[in-house]
């Protein structure tokens, strides 16, 4: 990182030390990466070239050129690491991301603001008894795998709350991933810093009118398959998915976290906002 070491007793009037100490800032290492569309290629090479590129391992803020599912692949890869991530859209919708800009980038991650992000766990227990873990970032998410309806039983924190949903599907969503499966599946929208998970059924058809529920970041649920070889259900921690499951149990990393960047002109909590009075 470099700073200038004159504090800025090497100006000749208060007025230039002052504009000095406005201007400064410190300088990051950054790390580009891209998914393999041509749009995040091209922008990753001139931006690269403007501002040259440090190894993954050796950055300070990794600047993720695609869409959402780039930007949380790479959350994935880095979680735990300490790294910041900071998105710029080069993908389709870009929710989670920065608008792309060729110019100024010091500076707009200089001033970005800084969520950290929980993933969720999954543990899944196959009927064969096999036994997978995953990390989640969006959500972990279980749907039936033939046209009937899959039957599952909920607890919340080893107390059941629902002895049988009949449903498409159900999903422990987090802040991150609100807006993405469960916003479609008709979930609430929760703000990035807020300490919940949403819990969301899919098509739901008995109980009809249960439209699921808001827990705390600190429950555990477990979802465990009713007729589980006539009703075989898939889970799914994003993109992880494990086939004919009987038991899922959700809850959040304690441990694992990952740090994004927003510019403060469009912070996530602004987006959250503008999403919600939406018509």
């Amino acid at each position: 990182m470099l700073l200038c070491v004159c504090g800025g007793s090497c100006y000749a009037s208060p007025r230039q030390a002052l504009r000095h100490q406005r201007t400064m800032h410190i300088t990051n290492r950054f790390a580009f990466t891209s998914s393999d569309s041509a749009d995040a290629i091209s922008a990753r090479e001139a931006l690269e070239a403007r501002y040259g590129s440090a190894p993954v391992e050796e950055a300070d803020v990794i600047v993720a050129l695609g869409g959402d599912g780039f930007l949380l692949q790479t959350l994935r890869e880095t979680m735990g690491s300490g790294k910041k991530i900071y998105g710029m859209n080069r993908g389709t919708i870009g929710f989670l991301m920065n608008e792309y800009q060729l110019e100024r980038l010091e500076e707009r991650i200089a001033a970005a603001v800084p969520d950290t992000i929980r993933p969720l766990e999954m543990n899944a227990v196959t009927t064969s008894g096999e036994v997978h873990n995953a990390l989640a970032i969006n959500e972990v998410a279980l749907w039936r795998q033939s046209y009937q309806t899959a039957k599952i039983r909920i607890a919340v924190d080893d107390q059941t709350r629902l002895e049988e949903l009949s449903c498409d599907g159900v999903m422990v969503a987090t802040p991150a991933g609100s807006t993405a499966y469960n916003l479609s599946a008709h979930g609430p929208i929760l703000p990035l810093d807020a300490p919940l998970l949403a819990l969301t059924p899919v098509s739901p058809f008995r109980p009809r009118r249960w439209r699921g529920a808001l827990l705390s970041n600190r429950s555990t649920v477990r979802f465990d398959i009713l007729e589980a070889d006539k009703r075989p259900v898939n889970a799914a921690a994003d993109h992880t998915e494990v086939k004919a499951v009987a038991t899922v149990t959700v809850r959040e990393s304690p441990s694992q976290t990952a740090t994004l960047l927003f510019d403060p002109s469009h912070s996530w909590n602004e987006r959250i906002l503008a999403e919600q009075f939406r018509y």
